[in-house]
């Protein structure tokens, strides 16, 4: 188990131009881990038994200026190539990517802006205050149980005015694009370390831009004809499509773009069309009924999609993907798999405290609740000195949260190792597992128990020996003893 752990950390010593710096690396994901509590840089001295002295280092690492955030997340997608068990349908990975909105209290942390929370739930409120992360996930699979494995997230609403500066180059990857071609453009990032893949998106990047940016793409690629990206998203229930054009014998002119429109919501009705299947979703076998048919989309642009249609349990819904070709069952499939980036969500927050940073700087203009909307602090930050400042900022808050997605990933691979399953599953008491394999909390609290156990077991492991000699600095030395001076 610490030789995998060492195999993750190790390759990304090539990242790292210090010695050092990479050492705090080791440290801080090794902390990520198990720690218990989510009270900032602190939690880490305390489950991992360091120096008080470490803690002004801990924090600035995440300002350090020996490596680059790029790089690091270039290396993770190659590690979780080589050693995730990573989940393909059709020869084909899956990506899920989504935004998750995390509320921010803070008035001088860059990126905070005021957002409208569309969640359901009636314990979070209409408005807050906070970051928009993107998020790129791939499932991965063993023992017949999946996870999605965090590989990119960043803020990516908020600091639109950033984008042009030119201090911003090398130091953090800022855009002027929105939330929805972000996204887009972070699942073809990632295809091309991990190959040929499936974006599974919700409803909300159904859209133009996304289509146009995903054609763009594939053509830079080289693979127009075969998508190296195919989307697979949900259509709103007012969606309207439109049949191909048939153009009239003998008539001149221009030929027509389109057809007649489609509303497809009405399409439900003609339950002639539609045919029953059992399909895999969130584990169970369940029964649908299903419509398949391939129509042209967008005002202005008339892209081919197949859509398709389905009955499930009393609800409707209209699933889309770029790919005409491919089966009806397998999006119906590819979609009940988004489900398991909502899972991360939630166990990022709750276990590894993926949110918990507090990253500030006072060069950061003054936060106005009360602005009118549209207007931007940033725009306003015309000095050198306090736009490196917030750019800092900026790269420790996604630092922090590169370092909890790493934590995350080694968590999921090591709950799908079957040569640990059962002495892990054997640590934490269940009344009712749910799972067969242990999930992330179940191996957190393996690690919390075990590790110092592990950690003298393997003396001669760089873990070890990174950690133990945080522990002890600071103290005298025993051949320094003041009694040994007067003797």
């Amino acid at each position: 188990m610490i030789r995998f752990i060492e195999s993750v950390l190790f390759s990304f010593r090539k990242c790292f131009t210090r010695n050092g710096c990479f050492k705090w690396f080791v440290i801080i994901v090794t902390a990520l881990m198990l720690r218990g509590d989510k009270l900032g840089v602190t939690s880490f001295i305390r489950d991992l038994d360091l120096s008080h002295k470490c803690y002004e280092n801990l924090l600035h690492f995440f300002h350090s200026g020996s490596y680059l955030l790029s790089s690091l997340r270039a290396q993770w997608y190659r590690i979780v190539l080589k050693k995730a068990p990573i989940y393909k349908v059709e020869g084909r990975s899956i990506l899920i990517g989504d935004g998750v909105k995390q509320s921010k209290e803070a008035l001088r942390m860059p990126g905070v802006k005021k957002m409208v929370q569309e969640s359901e739930t009636s314990s979070k409120p209409e408005y807050i205050h906070g970051h928009l992360f993107g998020v790129i996930g791939i499932i991965i699979s063993g023992w017949n149980s999946k996870f999605c494995l965090p590989l990119k997230s960043n803020i990516q609403d908020g600091l639109n005015a950033m984008a042009s500066w030119p201090e911003s180059k090398g130091i953090v990857d800022i855009s002027d694009k929105s939330h929805v071609e972000q996204i887009v453009e972070a699942g073809f990032e990632v295809a091309k370390v991990i190959g040929k893949s499936f974006l599974v998106l919700d409803r909300y990047f159904l859209s133009r831009s996304a289509l146009e940016l995903q054609d763009r793409q594939n053509r830079s690629l080289g693979t127009s004809d075969e998508q190296s990206v195919v989307i697979v998203t949900k259509a709103k229930a007012n969606c309207t499509a439109y049949r191909h054009p048939r153009r009239k014998a003998g008539k001149k002119g221009r030929p027509p773009k389109k057809g007649k429109s489609v509303k497809l919501i009405s399409l439900f009705t003609q339950k002639r069309f539609f045919k029953e299947a059992t399909v895999k979703l969130y584990g169970n076998e369940e029964s649908v009924s299903y419509y398949c048919l391939n129509l042209l989309w967008g005002q202005g642009l008339y892209r081919e999609l197949r859509f398709v249609l389905v009955k499930y349990h009393g609800k409707y819904s209209i699933l889309v993907s770029t790919d005409t070709t491919l089966d009806p069952l397998t999006i119906i499939g590819l979609y009940g798999t988004r489900f398991s980036i909502e899972e991360n969500f939630r166990e990022f927050k709750q276990q590894i405290g993926w949110f918990s940073y507090h990253f500030w700087t006072s060069s950061m203009p003054k936060l106005n609740h009360f602005a009118k909307k549209g207007t931007d602090p940033l725009e306003s930050l015309i000095d050198t000195h306090n736009r490196e400042k917030v750019l800092d900022t900026v790269k420790a808050i996604e630092t922090f949260v590169f370092c909890s997605s790493i934590a995350m990933g080694i968590l999921q691979m090591l709950a799908l190792d079957k040569n640990h399953k059962e002495e892990i599953k054997a640590a934490r008491y269940l009344r009712t597992a749910s799972k067969d394999t242990p999930s992330e909390a179940t191996v957190m609290y393996y690690f919390r128990k075990r590790l110092f156990h592990i950690l003298a077991r393997n003396s001669e492991s760089f873990v070890t020996q990174f950690i133990r000699e945080k522990q002890l600095w600071g103290l005298p030395d025993e051949n320094d003893s003041p009694e040994k001076e007067i003797a």
